[in-house]
Order: C-alpha cells, then structure tokens, then sequence
C-alpha cells in the first residue's frame, strides 16, 4: 500500500492549525480568567513567605495549564509547516528505489527535487496556480505515472507536446532526426536486468538530445521495449524514457505523463545509501544531467 504523504502533511498541518487557533479564540478565554483570580486571591502575598509563594506558583500553573492536545498541537504545528512549505512549494528529498535511471542515477541515491521549477502548484491537488516554466527535452523528472497515480517515478524527459518518438534496435528519434549516439565502454550489466538475465554486454553512450547531453546505457541486443516503436506526443503530456533502456517500464510500457502528475524537477544527488546496514557514501554528490 502506498501512503498519500502530501494528504498526510497536509492534514497534519491543518488539524495542528486548526486546534492552536481554536485555542487563541475560544479556550484561552476561560484559562485568562482563572489566572486572574489566582492573582486576585494571592495580590497581597509576601515575597519572603516562602511557604504562601510556592502555593501560588503550583496554583497560577494549574489555571494557565493549557489541555494536553492543545500543547501537542503547538509543538508541532510550526514544524509541520516549515516541513510542508518546503516539501510543497521549494524542494522535497526522493530516494530512487530502482535501476531505471542507471548509469545516471543509481539505486540508493538520495535527490534533491525542485518543486517550482514547473510552477507553484495546489498541494494534494497538484494543479498549476503560478506558472513558472515548463519541462524541457532532457530534464530529469519526478512524476506520477498513469498507471500508478499514487507512486512517485523518476525518468527522462524525452518528447514535449507534439513530438514525433520514434524508438527501433536502442535508437531514438525525434521528429524524424535521429538522436547521436556517442559510446563510451562497455560495462557489465546490473543483478537481475534483462542484459544479464540474457549474459548480453551493455554500452554505455553519450546520447545529445538536441543539445542535452547525458549518458545512457543499452543492451548489445535490444530488449521488447526497444525493438519498434512510434508515439505522437498529445498536448499537455510529456514522453519519459530511464536511461537504462532495456530495464525501465516508461512510456513505451504506459503511455504519456500528464502536465497534472508532474513533480518536480531532479536537480541534486546529496547522498547515496542503498541498504540500512551499509554505509552512507558521498562520492557521487553532485548535479543531476
């Protein structure tokens, strides 16, 4: 089961606000007057009597102590908020749980994505209400799959609006031009791909697309994905490739991605930590191409 962690927020952040504020204009109230009549009844004490002073400290606590919900609700509310602010409208943290971004994203890295660099949108709702740009060929993407409309995936943007995806034998073209591939070396491939299920060897080329220059990989016999394919790119949805061709189900397995499901943009690697018991490594920290 996938949890709704936007809802969730969400919720919490309201449920914190509504209780404190609640509070301010309802129970504060009769708190304020029970405090006074505590200093009415001790006005006169003495500051040298220990004894009588002691007695109007615990009394003047208990008036002015507020219900435990209440004291809840306002220690965690501004941290909730400074959470969901930033995770909503500035930059959340994903960790990539899968192979399909390989070489250029590795299982266990954890990102940095910007969440307004494609307009400041509803949170929960995900609906655009300030726009600020639009995904451009080559961008590194979290979205919402249709297939999937509850889980975060993180994939390459391959087709804007209008554009003609041709993909045959690991060769992409695009509106007819076909995309340069320049090889880089052969590598082994990953536990449990298509390449070593099949004991293929792997290329790893520079591919350019229309001047976005990134590293992607293929099997030395293409996978049924990367066979054939054509795909007119609709208005308003975006076509996402992983870079590790033949092991990424993307839109050759399910369709466009919807301007409705977009993320954010993945823009930083900060750390990478595959298993709980391994140990966090920074060597690949850096901008995500």
């Amino acid at each position: 089961m996938n949890l709704d962690l936007p809802l969730i927020l969400t919720l919490a952040v309201l449920i914190t606000g509504v209780i404190w504020l609640l509070d301010i204009l309802v129970l504060a109230r009769p708190r304020s007057l029970k405090v006074a009549a505590v200093e009415q009844q001790f006005q006169a004490i003495e500051v040298a009597d220990e004894h009588r002073k002691a007695v109007y400290e615990a009394a003047r606590a208990t008036a002015a102590q507020e219900p435990l919900l209440v004291e809840y609700a306002k220690s965690f509310f501004p941290v909730l908020f400074i959470v969901f602010f930033l995770r909503s409208f500035l930059v959340e943290p994903f960790q990539i749980p899968s192979g399909s971004m390989i070489p250029t994203l590795k299982v266990g890295d954890f990102i940095l994505v910007n969440k307004f660099a494609y307009g400041i949108r509803v949170p929960v709702l995900n609906k655009t209400f300030i726009p600020v740009g639009k995904p451009q060929r080559g961008d590194v993407m979290v979205f919402f799959p249709p297939h999937q409309p509850k889980t975060y995936f993180i994939k390459r943007v391959i087709g804007l609006p209008g554009d003609k995806i041709r993909y045959t034998n690991n060769q992409l073209y695009l509106n007819d031009v076909e995309i340069k591939q320049e090889f880089v070396k052969k590598d082994f491939p990953e536990w449990g791909s298509f390449c070593m299920n099949y004991r293929l060897q792997m290329s790893i080329v520079n591919e350019n697309l229309n001047g976005v220059v990134h590293k992607m990989q293929k099997c030395d016999q293409p996978s049924q994905l990367s066979v054939d394919g054509t795909w007119v790119v609709p208005a308003g949805h975006y076509f996402m490739m992983g870079d590790n061709r033949d092991n990424s189900a993307d839109s050759r397995a399910w369709g466009f991605v919807s301007e409705d499901a977009i993320v954010g943009k993945a823009f930083a690697v900060w750390m990478h930590w595959e298993e709980l018991l391994s140990i966090p490594s920074f060597n690949n920290v850096g901008v995500v191409k």
